[in-house]
């Protein structure tokens, strides 16, 4: 059973963003769809927003009484940026939050780990999706796709350790749930594919499908410290390398039930995604 209400979809037009709005209008939800531009969404009402223009708060919030949030992305403090939005979302009325988080980020720990804590104090009815790493991050705009369509290459400093990969559409899908649903999860969930893959695996299955060779180059930490400074903040960029080492060390390599007990599915494996992209694109 669910419950009505209207649904503000921060970052509308991103990765999880554009895909939960998709979902949540073709199930017949009201949503506000905010990005910076205001894109249009099929079915939702496209409302302009940017975490870094305040003038922008208000507006989106109106009329709103649940929120799906998408930190915004490279800012290494999102409490510092997100807290005050909360706590107007809070007054205005919104009674429900679901964040996006990471399985590498606990309640309390760095960066949006702040603000998941937060969350839990401000709402009555609240969830944080904890995904590990998107398997779109390999097919999309992601560095790790750009790499591999100009290179045939695969860099990380994550050595042989494993990640549960997830769709973003399967993200999407539990979001709903935790949107919609009578009763919200008010917990934190761990969100994966159903099997932990290394990333020569990842390249393997990619070679297999597409038919095109791609290879896993293994850097030192610092090797990929340098290497991701050429594209983001050097802070940002030791965050993201000191993720790839926790992969090394085995931090991600797990696998958990989320998506099957919140949608009543399984995830999608990786090889089903290419395959899936392959059609598309043919």
């Amino acid at each position: 059973m669910t419950t009505a209400g209207t649904t503000l979809v921060i970052g509308a037009t991103g990765t999880t963003g554009s895909r939960t709005a998709a979902q949540l209008t073709a199930a017949g939800h009201r949503v506000k769809a905010a990005s910076r531009r205001a894109a249009p969404v099929a079915g939702a009402e496209p409302v302009p927003f940017d975490w870094y223009d305040p003038a922008t708060h208000a507006a989106a919030l109106n009329g709103v009484d649940r929120v799906y949030l998408i930190p915004p992305l490279g800012d290494s403090d999102p409490a510092a940026t997100m807290l005050p939005f909360l706590h107007q979302a809070r007054t205005a009325g919104v009674h429900r939050a679901v964040l996006l988080s990471s399985s590498a980020i606990p309640e309390g720990g760095p960066a949006v780990g702040k603000v998941h804590r937060a969350l839990t104090d401000l709402f009555e009815q609240w969830a944080v999706l904890r995904p590990s790493w998107f398997m779109q991050n390999f097919t999309g705009t992601h560095a790790h796709a750009r790499s591999i369509r100009d290179e045939g290459i695969i860099r990380t400093a994550t050595e042989s350790g494993r990640v549960g990969f997830v769709d973003a559409e399967d993200i999407a899908a539990v979001a709903v749930h935790a949107l919609t649903d009578e009763q919200a999860p008010d917990t934190d969930l761990v969100l994966t594919g159903p099997e932990a893959l290394g990333h020569d695996d990842i390249a393997t299955v990619i070679t297999e499908v597409t038919g095109r060779t791609v290879a896993h180059h293994r850097l030192s930490y610092e090797q990929m410290r340098d290497h991701l400074t050429t594209q983001v903040p050097v802070e940002f960029a030791a965050m993201l390398a000191g993720m790839d080492r926790a992969i090394a060390e085995g931090a991600e390599d797990r696998i958990t039930d989320t998506v099957q007990r919140l949608t009543g599915r399984p995830p999608r494996t990786f090889r089903a995604l290419l395959e899936r992209e392959m059609r598309c694109s043919s």
